[in-house]
This record gives structure tokens, sequence and C-alpha cells, in this order.
């Protein structure tokens, strides 16, 4: 195979313009394939004027909602942009170094917002389309049209990713000064590449923690004053909060989760890369890994299908047959891969023995969240039982069935990190992780789907057709839940093998050997990571209760207020629900997004390498399990809701068994699609940031630059008292939900 990186069996030297052939040729086919998507969804009818104005409608919203927040994060990317080019040019004696950091923390940035924005083009184009299908084709082509829908939002993430790092990769080994060094010039454009990583983790924050308080704000409000107040269905059109509730799906559950996996794709690929320390052929491999897997994604996508009358076990097949066969083809790609790149067979195979670890542990998270989340199983059935005494066992059942979650996940992931330690050291983790995300084409295009589904489901309602549509698109949305929360567990084990590689790279950069667990320095900064991700969790629950009260109060003053609304006659005013929720989101994404970047840079410059270390540590552990447990009890309320909805379990919808339900499922909105999802880019953000300073840390004692360390407490001090002041000032009277419910029971 001439022109292949191969420089240890002969064929050639290894250079850096063959990788980045090779991830443009690899990024690039995806062009091809989501030109394919595309005209496959065209040729599926929109259906009448009506569902085409309620999917206009929703489309707009999510475009002003991302237009604001896109608006706010460009001040936040150029201000930052400019703070480690004056930094990295200081501290450097390569006066290029702040201009190639602040160009990738540019790239990784635009491209992360981009991959989130062209998610939710698709995903609001799809849902009308799949409501038509399910009308006039039925279940297997609604399916169709909705995973293609989807596998956009997949290709997309993963060409932009491997494309973007692959061209920015060749572009920092450019102009440097190495003496010869080839090795050492490949370790400094992975220093530079590092901005990269935390430009895209950023933008994946900001869009995930922004867009999932929008999504819960707009669910819990519509939920609490429809459904349990009104008595009416969830996707009423008299709800004004209904259109807003569709809009948060694709702007949290599409958008947000895109930059997300954005992130984890390209964080991936960049931690493998640094821990290689400039060996070319090591550097070259998981760009070459995640390249065959894109191929192997599209390869899987068509055997996606099923039947007719598919119950829900047979839907989650449909789904796993393209990613056991995505997975199978990643299987041969990279043994192929690993018998070209090594003459040393015994370490070719050891390699490729962790990356196999690393689908199968994948493949495992995914089966273990899918048991804790899916109605077909006991554990979400048990919490429709407990619902029999009333909402607080619904919740109590809930939470004790998203703490057990836990052990599974956990398992696989110690039995990776010590298998994969054992075969090839650092490298062989982070080679896991980026051979877990190989097939994230195929995976994001599951997770993807299900919002899309959601949508169209909210459109048969809100056009009031037939309520066999209802029917079809309910047990998609099912599907959707229960492929979220899988979605949510795989993208929250490949966070910690990403986040252990970056640690380990971080380590490695700034010279710290060990973490000793008696010295001071560490344990404080153990302690303090361990924190974060639970002040990061409380921040944005608390940020989803305020601007769903502030729903809730809108959604009762519209009822009492419109005459005729309750009864059908007349227009809710939706857009007021989704101008709420946009300057909730906004405003409240300020602080968790402050204080996740710049924890690490206070922790590094004010105390030292080694304290920040500690507090990767610390907030690696504590945030991977707060994350699964939010994500899967969240999925697991919801779909004990959906077990009475779609199977009429306890005596199906209405009884005092499902309105517990519908207070389990309201609680665990937050849970599931804004504090857990957000988690997992909390960490993963932390670690990048902290590559990203850790050349300035370099060999650096205990306090030595603790003078730096003081601007970005000065930061959080600011933002923590501009905060504080707004929500004082914007504050709901909290007498006003008790004045509008007494107007609406009179």
């Amino acid at each position: 195979m001439p022109g292949i990186c191969v420089k240890r069996i002969g064929f050639c030297d290894a250079t850096e313009i063959e990788t980045v052939s090779l991830g443009i040729a690899a990024g690039g086919s995806t062009i091809f394939m989501i030109i394919f998507l595309l005209l496959r969804l065209k040729a599926a009818p929109r259906g009448s004027d009506q569902m085409n104005k309620l999917s206009d409608l929703i489309q707009s919203g999510a475009k002003a909602f991302l237009t604001t927040e896109y608006k706010y994060l460009s001040v936040f990317v150029v201000l930052f942009s400019i703070a480690l080019l004056i930094l990295y040019t200081i501290d450097s004696d390569d006066n290029l170094d702040g201009v190639r950091i602040a160009c990738c923390f540019l790239a990784g940035a635009i491209l992360s917002a981009s991959a989130g924005w062209a998610g939710m083009l698709v995903a609001t184009d799809a849902n009308v389309r799949t409501t038509q299908a399910a009308d006039k084709e039925g279940l297997p082509t609604a399916l169709r049209v909705a995973f293609a829908g989807g596998s956009v939002m997949g290709f997309t993430v993963v060409g932009l990713g491997l494309t973007g790092v692959s061209i920015f990769y060749y572009l920092m080994t450019l102009g440097r000064d190495d003496g010869g060094d080839e090795d050492m010039m490949r370790r400094q454009a992975l220093e530079s590449l590092a901005g990269f990583g935390f430009g895209a983790s950023a933008i994946a924050l900001f869009a995930r923690v922004a867009g999932g308080i929008f999504t819960k704000a707009a669910d819990v409000g519509a939920d609490l004053v429809g459904k349990i107040e009104m008595d009416i269905p969830e996707d009423d059109p008299r709800n004004p909060a209904v259109i807003a509730d569709n809009v948060g799906d694709n702007v949290g559950d599409v958008a947000g989760m895109g930059a997300d996996l954005f992130e984890s794709f390209v964080g991936s690929i960049i931690a493998a890369a640094t821990l290689a320390d400039g060996d070319s052929v090591l550097v070259s491999l998981p760009f070459w890994i995640a390249g065959a897997g894109i191929i192997a994604s599209m390869i899987g996508f068509f055997f996606v299908s099923t039947k007719d009358g598919a119950s829900q076990k047979e839907l989650l097949f449909a789904l796993h047959k393209g990613t056991l066969v995505a997975s199978a083809f990643v299987m041969g790609f990279s043994a192929i891969i690993c018998w070209l790149f090594f003459d040393n067979e015994k370490e070719g195979w050891c390699i490729y023995g962790c990356i196999l670890i690393g689908l199968a542990s994948g493949v495992l998270i995914g089966q273990a969240t899918e048991y804790f989340t899916s109605y077909e199983y006991w554990a979400v059935q048990s919490i429709t039982a407990a619902g029999v005494t009333g909402p607080a066992t619904v919740i109590i059942q809930g939470l004790g069935i998203g703490m057990v979650s836990c052990v599974a996940p956990v398992l696989v992931i110690v039995v990776t990190i010590l298998a994969c330690n054992a075969l090839f050291d650092e490298y062989g983790i982070a080679i896991a992780a980026v051979g877990m995300l190989s097939t994230l084409g195929i995976t994001l295009a599951t997770d993807a789907y299900g919002p899309i589904a959601d949508n169209a489901g909210g459109i048969a309602e809100m056009a009031e057709l037939d309520g066999r549509v209802r029917e079809i698109t309910d047990a998609l949305d099912a599907l959707g839940n229960t492929t979220a929360a899988t979605g949510k567990g795989f993208a929250i084990g490949s966070a910690v093998l990403t986040s252990l590689s970056l640690l380990q790279a971080f380590k490695t950069t700034t010279g710290v050997t060990d973490i000793d667990l008696g010295d001071a320095y560490v344990m404080s900064g153990l302690l303090f990571g361990a924190m974060l991700p639970f002040l990061f969790a409380a921040l944005t629950m608390l940020s989803v209760q305020k601007a769903a009260g502030a729903i809730i109060v809108e959604v009762r003053r519209q009822f009492a207020e419109i005459e005729g609304l309750r009864e059908g006659t007349a227009e809710a005013d939706s857009d007021k629900c989704v101008a709420i929720s946009t300057q909730s989101s906004i405003e409240e994404m300020i602080l968790p997004g402050v204080y996740a970047i710049m924890s690490p840079l206070i922790m590094g410059f004010l105390i030292g390498p080694t304290a920040l270390a500690g507090m990767l540590a610390g907030s690696i552990a504590s945030g991977m399990m707060l994350a699964i447990m939010m994500s899967n009890a969240g999925g697991a309320w919801d779909n004990s809701k959906k077990y009475i909805e779609i199977e009429g379990a306890c005596g199906g919808k209405g009884t005092e068994t499902h309105k517990a339900c519908v207070v389990g499922d309201t609680v665990g909105d937050p849970f599931k699609d804004t504090s857990g999802p957000a988690l997992n880019i909390l960490i993963k953000l932390m670690s990048m940031v902290s590559l990203t300073i850790a050349p300035i840390l370099e060999g650096a004692e205990n306090w030595d630059n603790w003078y730096y360390g003081l601007i970005p407490i000065g930061l959080c001090v600011a933002a923590t008292y501009f905060v504080y002041i707004k929500y004082w000032k914007n504050a709901v009277d909290i007498s006003a939900p008790v004045k509008a419910a007494s107007i609406v029971e009179a």
C-alpha cells in the first residue's frame, strides 16, 4: 500500500503530510455521505401546511436562540484568544507560539459551533418529514427518515473534527526551528494543538449548559402547568410552552450534544498524539483509527432498519445492528493498520488489543445504561411500580436506581484502564479512548435521532393528526430516550478515558512525576476537584429551577388572561416563552462556564502543577459518578412515565400512578439533559485547559506563579457578583406563581 505511513516496515518515512492527507480524505468522504443523507431527507415529503408552520416555528426559535448564544460566545472566544496570544508570547522564546495557540483556539471554537448549528438545521427540517412518514408510510419509514436526520449530525461532527484537527496539526509543525529534531517538532506542534481542543471544549460547555437550561426550563414549565394543572396532553397546542419545549430539544439535545461529542472526538485524538512523545508512528495512529471509524460508520448506517409493529426491543436491535456492524469493521480496519504500522508484532498487537478493549468497553457501557433506562427491563419498571404509592417513592426509587447504575460502568472503565495500561502504558489508555470513539459517526446518529422523533410527536399532537401517528412517534420517542441515555453513558465513559489521558499528558509536559496522596498540595487539589462537579451540577439545577419558574408564571398568566385559550379558540403566545427561555439560559450559563475555565487556572498558577494534577484527579472521579447517576436516573424516570403511556402499565394515562411518574420525569429532566451530560464536558474542559497551560507551568514549583492566579480569581469574583446582582434584580416575585395559580383556579 504505497504512500502509507509505515516507517517501521520500510515502505516510506512517516511524514506529517501523509497523516494530514488521510485526515482530509477520511473527513472529506463524509461530505458525500452527508449529501446522500440530505437527498434522502429531501425526498421525504413535509406534510400539510399546518405541520410545516409548526416545524418552521421550531426552526426559527432554534435559530434565534443559537444566534443570540453565539453572539455572546463570539465575544468570549475573541477575548480569550487575545489572552492566550499575550500569555504565550510573553512566556515563550518563539514569538509565534502565541499566534499558534490563539489560532488553534479560534479554529476549535468555530468548528465546534458549526457542528452544532448544522445539526440543528437538519434536525428541525427532519422532524416534520418524520411526522409525515409516520402518518403515510408507518414505523419503518419514520425510523429511516429520523435516523437519516440524526446521521447528518453524526457525520458532520466526525468530518469536521478529523479534518480540522489534521489540518491544524500540520500547520502547527510549519516554521518551527527544531534543530533537526523531528520528535521535538511534533511535541511542540501538539502543545499548540491543545488550544484546538480547548476552544472546542469551551464552546461545548456553554452550548450544553445554555441549551440544557433552555430545553428543561420549557419542558418542566410545559409539563407542570399543562399535564398536571390543566390536565391537557403533553404537546397540546393550547400550551404556550410547547413550541419552546420543541425548540429546546434541538438546541440542547442536538446542537449542544453535537458540540459536546465534537470535543470528545478531537480531544481523544489530541490526547493520544500528545502521549506519543513525538514518535511519528504513534502520533499518526489515532488519526488513522479515527479515519477508519468514519468509513466503518458509513457502512453501519445501511444496516439500520425495522418492521411494522416492532417492539421496543426490536427497535433497539434495529439501531444496535448499525453500531455492531460498524464496530466489526473497525476491528478489521484496525488490525490491518496495526499490521502495517508496526514491524514489531508484539508492539502492534498490544496496541490493537487496546483498541479492541476501547470498542468493547463502549458497547458494554451502552448495554449497562440501556438496562437501567429502557422500560423493557426491571429497573425502569420498578420506578413505575413505585408510583402506586405516590411521587415521593418514585423519586426515592429513581435515585436508588441511578446510584446503582454507577457500578457496571465503573467496573468496565477500571478493567479497561488496567488492561490497557498493562498492554501499552498510558498511550494504551489513550488509544482505547480513540477506539471507543471511532464509531462516533453512527453512535451519535442514534443519539441525535431522538430529539427528531420527539419533535415529530409534538408536531403530530399539535397538528391534531390521527392517534395512530402519535403511537408511532411515541414508540420512536421512547426509543430515543433510551438511545440518548446510552449515548450519554458512552460520552461519559469516553470522557473519563480521554481526561485520564489528558491528565497524563499534563503530567508529562509539566514534569510532575507522581500524584502522592500523602502530599498536602495534592490532597488539597483532590478535595477541591471532587467538589467542583457538585458545585457545577448545583448551579445548573438551580438555573433550570429559576428559568422553569419564569415559564410556569408565564404559562399560567396566558391561560388566565387570554380569552378562549383553554377552549382552543385562541392562539397561545409561544414567542414569549421562547424569549424567556433564551434570556434565562444565556444569563445562567455564565457562572458555570466561568468556574469551569478559571478553576484550573487558579489552581495551576496560584499554587502549582502538583495541586492542579490532584484537582484533575478529584474532578474526574467525582464527576464520573455524579454524571452517570444523574443521566441514568433522569432517563429511567422519563421512561417510567413512557411505560405507562405506551404500554398502559398500572392503569395507563390519567391515573394517580401516571401523575406520580410525571413528577419523577419532571425532576429527572434537568438530571438527564442539563446537569448530567454537562459534567462530562466539565472534566474534559478542565483537563484540556490544564494541558493548554502546561508548557507555562513546566518545571514550576509551588507558589512560583501565584501573581498570575490572582487574575482568574478576580474574574470569578466579578462574575459571581454580576450574576448575583442580575439574579436579584430580575428574580421572579415568589408570590407570582401563587397569584397566577389563584387566577387560574378562579
